[in-house]
């Protein structure tokens, strides 16, 4: 054999198999399928290490598939539209679309290099213009069928990035992108009304997805969409706070999930956005001192302030309780969210923590409503579990769980309050005032108002005319763009500036990957391909996106099926979420000085080293850990089972063995070798994804098969039929390599479905662990027809130093697996 020369390898399979067109689904639907696919990518110009670990796992599963003889769908397309290209335009001076086009095509060919199975003749990018068309399209036949509306509210800004930020893009205060301190401000914009498929979401995380995506994925977004069922009911102001409020408000409504402890509040808190907060400081009713202190408290994002410290002020107004007529004050609170409930909570400090810090720091009262059925009541913190009712008028004495829908009972009885459904989840703002993003496809004219863009006018496409300065929205300051006539009365109108969030563009691009759009191009995808495709059987991406992307694509998939386009509930069926690669214990970022260009490591090892390495460090769904020593080590081995090769006899067939001519030796190494392929086999089967454990079982099968005395025509057999096994278990982890050889060795006739010798996996004799009061002290190997009590007198021979002068109290023997011996003395 030559000396093995990676890139010549590499070069030469990449193009066999693109000139081949090996990776293109197949058009006949009666063959079972296969939906793999990883998210896809940014084109920031670059891939990095976790690009390549999300992508040579979905490569696994695809040519595996294909070993199986499943048709395999295994596309790629790029996720182009995003605020990083304007950055890069200002930056570099060079238009978006420029700086996008040229990345997507570094990308292409460093992901080409990877020898990526993906289909060529399914991929594209979202700022494509026959992609956005269809996108245009959903987004006006939701407008028409009442799941998206323009309004104004309050929303997260970004001054630096001139954009609103969804909650979701809000971290501890800062913007997602930029990390610059983002302000709240009232503006007009588009939502999207999941929040009428919320009840869906939550529902569908149990009856369809449990058991298929990490538990920890399913509890994230339970708890996006926050479901809690309570009472809602109404706080009305004092006489002399109605009249210091001009009349203006009645009261405030509050919503509870803890209606036993109603007897319990103290005080009543609203959050800084409030409207009454915004009518007391607009009407100045407040003291100068209680002004400034709100406006400090208003100036901090929503959700920074959720992890600081309690802080208010009395807003000098007060409310009367429901049940008793108590005069409550009413505070300002920074730990009230004013996009959860009403924004205004009602307060017990005595059973409720955050409720028990605030009145602690501000010296209001503290009153037990609930004491425990056993134990006592806390002294210097809230009581939140079970008990009994006390203090609570008539239903004082109920277990609370009871009382709870007995208070609703009596609130609505007495027409107070009603049994409420409430969620955490907010409709999705989509609108970004910004260039480089799908067009709404919407017109205003002064005297139609909103008017959808005609169907055969779309796609809406951005001016290529712009001036990018981030400052402001260059769509807005064009001099034309936005200048056209109404579709419906004909008179001057204007466009909608604003641009879609760019999570809508990947809300439903798996769709389209299922149908070959470049043949059907009056249609987003055919109901016949997504029938047959759908749902993506695996779907593989970052931990990050178990929120955002993958509850917008659950909507999406569901609002496309209401509005008639398909039928279908959920997109993907299992999902893996693989973990980061760290260096030196940190995530890889330019800022650290910790990136390992995977161009430079294929350049110096190999594509199939690097997915040797990704695969091999450790289970997808955990971090691993970047060692160029672990790189050096798949490399060798590589190298070993190059050159090793030459001592394989080359034939198109498997050869045929005797096994009652083979020593025990090379039965040992048959077995590995089959056990090897046992294992690949039911990892795949049960998706287990731990591959690390496969490729484990490979090198020790290889390692056994190098122990062989070659010299034995038998022992020469075993060698090749080794070679011929594991090179096709190789296949889907370091394709390259295992093409060339296997098409050198045996004609690529190896190359297929996995089969298994179950009689080389049967052993002559069986390896027992021996342990001493549950502590490993060796190990014996004894015949398989060997007696319980010929076994046990091997195992206390091979233990007697750690037996001797002790008495066994009892011997534990399960068999075939263990064998303990519990003493004492």
């Amino acid at each position: 054999m030559e000396q093995y020369n990676p890139k010549a390898v590499e070069e030469k399979w990449q193009k066999i198999w693109k000139e081949k067109k090996e990776f293109e689904p197949k058009g006949e639907k009666n063959l079972p399928k296969k939906y793999v696919l990883s998210m896809f990518p940014y084109p920031s110009g670059k891939i990095h290490m976790g690009h390549v670990r999300n992508y040579v796992l979905g490569d696994v599963f695809a040519r595996y598939y294909r070993k199986e003889g499943k048709n395999v769908l295994h596309p790629i397309g790029w996720d182009a539209f995003g605020l990083p290209a304007e950055n890069a335009a200002i930056q570099r001076k060079v238009h978006p679309k420029e700086w996008t086009y040229k990345n997507i095509e570094e990308m292409r060919k460093e992901l080409h290099r990877l020898g990526l199975s993906f289909s060529e003749e399914r991929e594209f990018a979202t700022t494509d213009p026959d992609y956005t068309r269809w996108e245009q399209e959903f987004i006006i036949k939701m407008y028409e069928n009442g799941l998206l509306e323009r309004r104004t509210q309050k929303v997260n800004w970004c001054p630096s990035c001139h954009t609103v930020l969804a909650n979701e893009q809000v971290i501890e205060g800062q913007c997602w992108r930029c990390d610059s301190q983002v302000e709240i401000r009232e503006l007009p914009g588009w939502y999207i009304l999941i929040t009428k498929y919320a009840e869906e979401l939550l529902e569908d995380i149990d009856k369809k997805l449990k058991g298929k995506w990490p538990e920890r994925v399913l509890i994230m977004q339970k708890n996006w969409i926050g479901k809690s069922v309570g009472l809602k009911f109404q706080f009305h102001f004092t006489e002399e706070s109605w009249c210091k409020l001009n009349s203006k408000f009645e009261g405030f409504e509050v919503f509870t999930t803890r209606p036993d402890t109603i007897f319990g509040v103290t005080y009543t808190a609203l959050a800084p956005e409030h409207p009454i907060v915004d009518y007391l400081l607009e009407n100045h009713l407040l003291s100068p001192e209680v002004e400034e202190k709100v406006r400090k408290i208003r100036a901090i994002p929503p959700r920074e302030r959720q992890s600081r410290e309690k802080e208010g002020v009395y807003l000098g107004i007060d409310v009367l309780h429901p049940l008793t007529g108590q005069k409550l004050p009413v505070w300002l609170a920074n730990f009230v969210l004013v996009e959860y409930g009403s924004g205004a909570v009602m307060a017990v400090p005595a059973h409720d923590q955050r409720d028990y810090e605030f009145a602690k720091k501000y010296g209001l009262p503290i009153k037990y409503v609930i004491k425990p059925i056993e134990g006592e009541l806390p002294e210097d913190s809230a009581y939140t579990g079970d008990g009994i009712l006390i203090d609570s008028g008539e239903f004082t004495g109920l277990d609370n769980q009871t009382a709870k829908e007995k208070i609703i009972e009596k609130m609505e009885e007495l027409g107070l309050g009603s049994r409420e459904v409430n969620y955490r989840l907010r409709d999705w703002g989509i609108s970004r005032q910004r260039y480089w993003g799908t067009p709404l496809p919407f017109i205003i004219c002064p005297k139609c108002g909103i008017v959808p863009e005609k169907i055969e006018n779309l796609p809406v496409t951005l001016p290529d005319d712009v001036e990018i300065t981030g400052e402001g929205n260059p769509l807005a300051n064009h001099p034309t763009w936005k200048k056209v006539k109404c579709p419906k009365c004909g008179g001057e109108a204007e466009r909608e500036t604003d641009t879609m969030d760019t999570f809508v563009d990947s809300s439903w691009y798996f769709l389209r990957y299922t149908t070959d759009f470049r043949k059907f191009k009056n249609l987003p995808f055919r109901k016949e391909d997504v029938e047959y495709w759908m749902p993506v059987d695996h779907y593989i991406g970052g931990i990050e996106h178990a929120i955002l992307h993958l509850l917008y694509a659950r909507f999406f998939t569901k609002a496309l099926r209401d509005l008639g386009y398909i039928q279908l509930d959920e997109p993907f069926d299992h999902l893996l979420t693989q973990g980061m690669v760290l260096k030196d214990g940190a995530k890889m970022s330019k800022s650290k000085g910790n990136v390992v260009p995977p161009s430079e490591m294929i350049e110096k090892y190999g594509a199939d080293t690097v997915r040797f390495f990704i695969l091999f460090a450790g289970p997808p769904m955990q971090e691993i850990e970047w060692n160029e020593n672990g790189v050096e080590g798949a490399y060798r081995f590589l190298n070993r089972l190059w050159s090793n090769a030459e001592k394989v006899e080359k034939s198109p067939t498997k050869p045929e063995i005797d096994p009652s001519n083979l020593t025990k030796e090379e039965k040992e190494a048959r077995r590995k070798v089959y056990q090897a392929g046992q294992r690949f086999l039911d990892i795949f089967q049960k998706e287990l994804y731990t591959f690390n454990t496969i490729i484990a079982g490979i090198m020790e099968a290889f390692n056994a098969l190098n122990k062989l005395d070659l010299n034995r025509k038998e022992g020469r057999k075993v060698y090749t039929e080794g070679y011929w096994v594991l090179l096709n278990l190789l296949e889907p982890f370091v394709p390259h390599i295992s093409h060339q050889l296997s098409h050198t060795l045996f004609e690529g006739k190896n190359l297929g479905k996995v089969e298994i010798d179950s009689d080389a996996l049967k052993s002559e004799e069986v390896l027992y662990p021996v342990s001493v009061n549950g502590k490993k002290r060796g190990e014996i190997s004894v015949p398989v027809d060997a007696s319980k009590e010929e076994i046990l007198e091997k195992a206390r021979q091979r233990v007697e130093k750690y037996l001797t002068g002790k008495e066994i109290v009892r011997e534990v023997f399960v068999p075939g697996r263990i064998i303990n011996f519990v003493v004492k003395g």
